[in-house]
Order: structure tokens, then sequence, then C-alpha cells
């Protein structure tokens, strides 16, 4: 029997090893589970298609527009969370320790909501605040072009500024939506984050910086405590979520539970 115990010992330690690998992708499966049943419920939201003389987009259902809260401030204090969720870029101001809300801007990003993997996967990256992405450059590309393949050949894209994000993947970005106005908010991109032509001319002109911080958050991402203070710090000025968008439900939710 002595003889068999090293065996015995041996296929024991490999039951074991087996188990502890079955039990870890058990919790696993049910993590991506949950994730994905979030997810789902936060996909539920009724996309709309918009037709254009020239191209059908998918478009959050929203009636969102930019809103200024703070125009005179300093640009060395700004940073950007970017809501994969609510279809909006904020851009928050941190002076004497204390966060405030100063804009907000409907936005438009990638065709698929998760993050992206691999270049050309029609994704837009994503980050947390522990490794935000930053602005790199910030180029004038008003003559840019870009070919989307849909038959409307190579045309004016970005609007006048292309901000560059050190994302880890090549080429993402904040720029307009020349002949593409239709898609924000919504998802239409093939990785960069859309605004509308004129709202990219404030967010340069007022906010935007070579050094700004941006923090991309998942669809599924909650606000984080500092953010639900600042847009509270509004009162009644904030200009919540309206019906149709992803976080309308929570909004009046809260509402009702005060």
């Amino acid at each position: 029997m002595r003889k068999f115990r090293p065996l015995l010992q041996i296929l024991t330690a490999i039951i074991l090893l087996l188990i502890s690998c079955d039990l870890s992708q058990s919790g696993k499966k049910e993590a991506e589970m949950r994730e994905d049943s979030l997810r789902q419920g936060i996909l539920d939201i009724p996309m709309r298609e918009y037709a254009t003389d020239s191209k059908t987009y998918n478009v959050a259902d929203i009636d969102d527009s930019i809103c200024i809260y703070q125009d005179d401030i300093d640009k060395d204090d700004c940073f950007f969370v970017i809501s994969k969720r609510e279809y909006r870029l904020y851009v928050y101001n941190v002076t004497e320790g204390d966060t405030t809300l100063a804009a907000h801007f409907p936005v438009c990003y990638a065709m698929y909501p998760e993050a992206k993997q691999v270049s050309g996967d029609m994704r837009t990256p994503e980050c947390d605040f522990n490794h935000p992405f930053v602005i790199t450059e910030i180029v004038n590309a008003s003559n840019w072009h870009h070919d989307f393949g849909d038959g409307r050949g190579n045309i004016p894209s970005y609007g006048a500024w292309f901000m560059r994000l050190k994302t880890g993947f090549n080429g993402v970005g904040i720029h307009g939506s020349t002949n593409n106005e239709p898609s924000v908010p919504g998802r239409d991109s093939e990785g960069c984050i859309r605004l509308r032509d004129d709202d990219l001319l404030l967010l340069h002109d007022l906010y935007a910086q070579v050094g700004t911080l941006v923090i991309i958050k998942s669809i599924t991402a909650d606000k984080d405590a500092f953010e639900i203070k600042a847009q509270e710090a509004l009162g009644d000025s904030y200009r919540a979520p309206k019906e149709g968008n992803p976080l309308f439900k929570d909004y009046t939710s809260s509402l009702d539970e005060e």
C-alpha cells in the first residue's frame, strides 16, 4: 500500500486542483452573467434610428444639449468624465479641494458599447480614476476627411479640433461630428468621442488643453460620490437626464424616495 501512497497523493492533488479550477470558472461565469444582466438592463433602453438623406444613425432617444454652469475657470483645474451610460461628457473643476460641475456636453461614442479590446473593433476604450487617459495633442482638424465606407466618400468628419487621447490605442480622440451631427448623442463612431461641432468649439475654448485628464466610464458604471455631490450642489439649475435617457429611471426613482 505504501508504494501506492505517492500516486494517491498526486491523484488527490490533481482532483483538488480540478475542483478549484472548476469553482473558479463557475465564479467567473456567475460574475460574467451578473455583468451581462446589468449591461442588458441598460441596453434595453430604446435606441432609435434617425434617417437622413445619406445615412441612418443609431442614436439615443434623448433630446440632450450642452449646459454651461461655469465658463470662467482655469483650465489647469479641469478634468473630464465621459459617461457611456448617459451619453455625456462632464467637465469638473477642482478648486480649494472641492470638485464642482462646470458643464456637460452630449456625445456619441463607438457603435458597440463594451470596452475596446483591439484596434478596429468599433468600441471606445475605458479607464478609471486610478489610470485616467490624457489629452496629449490638440490639432486643427478642420480640413481632415474620412471615408466611412457607406458610399459618401472621403468627407470632412472631425470639426475644428482633434484632441488626441493617450489610451493605449492609436487614433482615439475627442472631435467634432461634421457630416454626422445627427449621431450625437448616440453610438455610431469607430471608437472616438464625437461632439456637435459648435459644442466642440466651446469645449476647446473654455476647458480643454494638452494635459487634461479624461476618464471614460463603462456603460454599467454608477456615478461616483463626488459626481453626485457636485450635481446636487447645483440644485434646480442642474439639467438632469430626461425621459429616454438611460439614467432617467434611476433619477426619478431617487426623487420618489425623497
